[in-house]
């Protein structure tokens, strides 16, 4: 098996381009391959990556299932309502070599028991706090969750967590916005994220 550097990962993960017609009401920024190999790396140091059953919920084209793969996970499904971005992903599966098991269809209606979820759900900026439902069904299926969200939100974040699950590490990175959609008036905008460890606390 290839020993990957976190250096490595993100050259490799850079080539998957962000979905080809986003669209505004599913948030759909994609992933910075930097911020891909940050997530994925710790959590392969972690130990949840390599052999383990990784979920990404909220997929899109498909960076963080496909880099859980290339880091060893025994088993990946990558789960997102929109099917355009879903055949990028398997595309680009396909072209890096892995076996990723791509499902259309809302995260909510995902069941299937993993060790680990890693995603970068909506971060909200629609009303209604469109992150909490991705990490609510994270809490449910995996034994950790590996997230991202936005930092000025941690406060809500932690005490939407009480009772639910123990934050085990957080790290705040800059994350870099392209413009999008028409509202957008400027060409980048960087905000600030955060990523999160959180272990669920099953009662």
């Amino acid at each position: 098996m290839v020993t990957w550097s976190k250096k490595h990962l993100e050259m490799t993960l850079q080539q998957i381009p962000p979905h080809p017609h986003p669209k505004r009401w599913l948030e759909q920024y994609a992933t910075p391959a930097p911020l891909a190999a940050e997530m994925l790396h710790t959590a392969f140091l972690y130990g949840d990556i390599e052999g383990k059953v990784v979920a990404d919920l909220g997929c899109g084209t498909g960076i963080l299932a496909i880099g859980a793969a290339l880091l060893g996970a025994s088993r990946v499904y990558g789960v997102d309502v929109d099917e355009e971005a879903l055949e990028v992903a398997k595309g680009w599966a396909e072209r890096l070599g892995v076996s990723v098991e791509f499902i259309a269809g809302d995260v909510q209606e995902f069941g299937i028991q993993v060790d680990t979820v890693v995603q970068n759900p909506p971060f909200g900026d629609r009303p209604g706090h469109g992150d909490l439902p991705f990490l609510d069904k994270a809490l449910q299926v995996a034994g950790v969750v590996y997230t991202f969200h936005d930092a000025k939100a941690l406060s809500f974040l932690e005490r939407s967590l009480e009772g639910k699950g123990r934050i085990t590490l957080r790290r705040t990175l800059p994350f870099v916005l392209p413009r999008l959609f028409p509202f957008h008036t400027h060409d980048r905008k960087t905000i600030q994220i955060v990523l999160l460890r959180i272990e669920p606390l099953k009662g």
